[in-house]
């Protein structure tokens, strides 16, 4: 977890994709159907590590 005072840690799509065991290609799907929220710096995409902590923590309560 982050501490509020903490700057925001950014993962790459391949990084989120082995956290998620997904594809990288469900990532791209998951960031432009803005399930999962990304920044684009240049022409590569970076997921904060919140918002796949987040999106991970929406999924199993709605598995339940």
């Amino acid at each position: 977890m982050l501490a509020a005072n903490s700057p925001t840690a950014y993962l790459t799509i391949a990084e989120v994709a082995a956290i998620m065991r997904v594809s990288k290609m469900t990532v791209y799907r998951l960031v432009r159907s803005q399930a999962l929220a990304a920044v684009r710096f240049g022409k590569s995409y970076r997921v904060p590590e919140s918002a796949v902590e987040g999106y991970i923590r929406q999924c199993a309560t709605t598995a339940d």
